[in-house]
């Protein structure tokens, strides 16, 4: 027993001593590798990424785009009658140039003969009463004139029948009281005619009046005629005609009521175009703009900037100008849809980088911007686009300078805050 207990042990101290030589043999190739390959004792650095870049350029912004128009007459009227009555005569008809005052349409309206009639009537009633007031007021008058004279007698006859009774038994002294009475009677009498002449004299100012309230009012029924005759108010054409000999007319009776007339003046138009708000800033009152028409391809038209509405459209943004253009030849109508040929100019110089330098999330529109070798997110905005000699580049707004350096190629993968190495992008056309 105790032999083959000894033949045990010594087989695990033989095991045991192997292990160690094992493990010994192992640590020192392990050293010898460590001291050929140094480089492998230490972990590799992490790479730090390459980036094309490009530069922030700042150029003035001058361009031409086609905005669609249109065009309307410089002035254009609805004619109707401003009285109800029956279409006598009509001289236009559609297409007819007219001259101003020139007579278009006469009216007939039976009512206004008779309220004319009527009118005139009264005016020569009043003039009677007034020559009647007028010859009461001479009558009284002549009379008052009359008793004046006697009272100027009695009076006379008074003061000498006065004069003389002072000696007595010249004069009764009953002839001297009825000399006086006949002077008081006089003067009384003549106060009456006064006043009568007075109160005459109001009602002739009171029929004065009466007439020439009546003279007011036929000559306001005269008026009313005058608008029987429909005349042109400017030189134009007629572009509309709704009524024919016959026809009942009268006052615009809603906005749907047709006009008996349409008169628009052709040889001068105005040229509606709708600017959009990011080009309003370069309007320039007096500028010459071209434009085409449909009906003439290949012509060129002008007109020239005369108003600013200075007001933007809530629903297309956009501020509508008007172009006067001149047409004697009338070649060109209301209504037509040109396309005009806009020219825009900042007001200042603008930045501008490639579309692909543009990342846009849907949180943020942004550009990577690289300094001192390490990347910030920069908000922009877009603007218009371009092409600068064979190159596309792209407007933006926000905190950039010129010559300010950006990755060419915008990417929320490229976090801010890390450090990269730049490289200049070569020019692609």
């Amino acid at each position: 027993m105790q032999i083959i207990r000894r033949q045990i042990i010594l087989g695990l101290a033989l095991t045991i001593a192997a292990i160690g030589a094992a493990a010994c043999n192992s640590r020192s190739n392990a050293q010898k590798s460590q001291n050929q390959n140094p480089a492998s004792a230490t972990a590799s650095p992490a790479q730090v990424p390459t980036v094309l870049v490009t530069t922030v350029v700042s150029q003035e912004v001058s361009r031409q785009i086609r905005l669609p128009g249109e065009l309307q007459a410089y002035q254009d009227v609805a004619i109707y009658s401003k009285v109800q009555g029956f279409v006598e005569a009509i001289n236009v008809d559609r297409g007819s140039r007219v001259k101003t005052g020139q007579l278009l349409a006469r009216l007939r309206a039976p009512e206004l003969d008779t309220q004319r009639s009527e009118a005139e009537a009264k005016v020569r009633a009043a003039q009677s009463q007034r020559v009647e007031a007028a010859a009461r007021v001479n009558s009284m008058r002549a009379q008052r004139l009359e008793a004046e004279a006697k009272l100027a007698a009695n009076e006379a006859t008074y003061q000498r029948l006065k004069a003389a009774s002072a000696t007595p038994g010249v004069v009764a002294g009953n002839d001297v009281e009825v000399a006086q009475r006949a002077v008081e009677a006089d003067r009384a009498r003549i106060q009456l005619w006064v006043e009568n002449e007075k109160a005459a004299q109001a009602q002739v100012k009171a029929v004065e009046e009466n007439e020439k309230a009546l003279r007011e009012a036929a000559r306001s029924v005269q008026s009313i005629e005058s608008y029987l005759r429909i005349t042109a108010p400017f030189d134009g054409v007629i572009t509309e005609r709704n009524v024919h000999q016959g026809s009942l007319t009268g006052p615009a009776g809603g906005p749907s009521s047709p006009p008996m007339l349409r008169l628009q003046q052709v040889s001068r138009l105005r040229l509606i175009v709708p600017i959009p708000e990011t080009d309003a800033a370069g309007i320039a009152p007096g500028a010459k703009v071209n434009f085409t028409v449909p009906a003439f391809p290949g012509e060129n038209f002008t007109g020239v900037v005369q108003r600013v509405s200075h007001s933007l459209d809530a629903k297309t943004r956009t501020m509508p100008v008007e172009l006067d253009v001149a047409n004697p030849s009338g070649r060109l109508a209301p209504g037509m849809f040109p396309q005009a040929i806009w020219s825009t100019r900042r007001p200042r110089p603008s930045l501008f980088i490639p579309p692909s330098a543009v990342a846009t999330t849907t949180e943020r529109t942004f550009v990577i911007r690289i300094r001192e070798g390490v990347t910030e997110w920069v908000d922009v905005k877009r603007g218009v686009s371009i092409n600068n000699q064979g190159l596309d580049l792209v407007e933006v707004f926000g905190n950039l300078d010129p010559g300010d350096q950006v990755a060419v190629r915008g990417t929320d993968e490229l976090r801010a805050g890390t450090r990269v190495v730049t490289k200049p992008a070569q020019p692609s056309h």
